[in-house]
């Protein structure tokens, strides 16, 4: 690999962690970073001001950032990022493929947590050759704070040393590895599910003691379900699952964890009203019923009262009861 040539970055979607992702892979001047945006405030705001302001108000920009919302920008990619709701991610991947030139070969990384509405990885269903997940303990603020983050790359070992040598150069983004992508999407969605049932106990309990003993249940049951689907479970040592874990299940800032922490006060939460998508909901709903169908409730507590609480109407001393038993 030519470290001298420009690497061209596409970062699909300008949220809040893909504006983040953008800022900071701009820090290695061997990048040319584009941001692509089907919200076209946003991709005046970066253009013109070089600020998200939709997302993040009072913060600038790297000026070389730019946006988009023209698909072509696709066709010289070597690097494109997938920084979308997990639910767009296949059909997306599907309608950027139709703008790549044939004998071109990207490198496409899937950074959306979560599942398709079917239940399938969403790696495994992008339509690329080269295809990897890269998830971890990655709060998007801090990310564009600049302070140092580490992911798990889920993918061969020839594009992580490329990703870790050549497009985080200097960026002070941080990877471990695994060839088990499967491990590193379940992982990432596990984690959303696990915060919710932590921060049920934290909500109830604000204890400590408490938040540790259903993190360790979580970790062991995450272990459980990894084997139930025949990944690596010693994938539970890297980034995107026990530091995930403890990222979102242990901080309010995450979402998944401040849902758990409402119901645990005694807030009521519906999904179809909320303008909110929160993937813990949808994993809750997906690895539940899986869990049923196979009748292995009994080694999986945890997800079985979460599941019960939320799509069964059990109360929540159902599930306290459950959780310490």
């Amino acid at each position: 690999m030519n470290a001298e040539k420009k690497q061209n970055i596409v970062v699909a979607g300008g949220g809040v962690f893909g504006t983040s992702m953008a800022e900071r892979l701009a820090w290695n001047s061997e990048n040319r970073v584009v941001i692509h945006s089907i919200e076209p405030d946003v991709v005046e705001s970066i253009n013109r001001y070089h600020k998200n302001t939709k997302y993040f108000p009072t913060r600038y920009l790297n000026r070389d950032v730019s946006a988009t919302g023209d698909y072509s920008i696709f066709q010289d990619a070597d690097v494109i990022l997938l920084v979308i709701p997990s639910k767009f991610i296949v059909s997306f991947s599907n309608e950027i493929k139709n703008h790549i030139p044939q004998g071109r070969n990207p490198l496409v990384i899937n950074l959306a947590k979560g599942m398709s509405d079917e239940g399938a990885f969403l790696t495994e269903n992008i339509p690329f050759k080269r295809t990897a997940s890269m998830k971890g303990p990655s709060f998007a603020i801090e990310v564009l704070n600049g302070f140092p983050t580490a992911f798990t790359f889920g993918g061969n070992i020839e594009d992580y040393h490329y990703v870790k040598d050549v497009i985080f150069k200097d960026t002070s983004l941080m990877l471990d590895h695994t060839d088990d992508v499967r491990a590193v999407e379940l992982a990432s969605i596990l984690k959303n599910m696990y915060a919710i049932a932590i921060g049920l106990v934290s909500g109830r309990y604000n204890s400590p003691n408490v938040d540790y003993l259903v993190y360790t249940k979580a970790v062991n049951e995450m272990r459980g379900i990894m084997k139930m689907y025949h990944c690596d479970d010693e994938i539970m040592y890297r980034y995107c699952a026990i530091g995930d874990l403890g990222l979102t299940g242990l901080n309010d800032l995450s979402r998944n964890r401040t849902l758990g922490m409402l119901i645990g006060k005694g807030f009521s939460y519906d999904q179809h009203s909320s303008a909110t998508t929160i993937e813990g909901h949808r994993t809750t709903k997906l690895i539940g019923e899986t869990i049923k169908e196979k009748g292995v409730e009994a080694q999986f507590p945890l997800v079985t009262a979460l599941y019960n609480l939320m799509f069964e109407k059990a109360s929540l001393n159902d599930y306290l009861l459950a959780v310490f038993k």
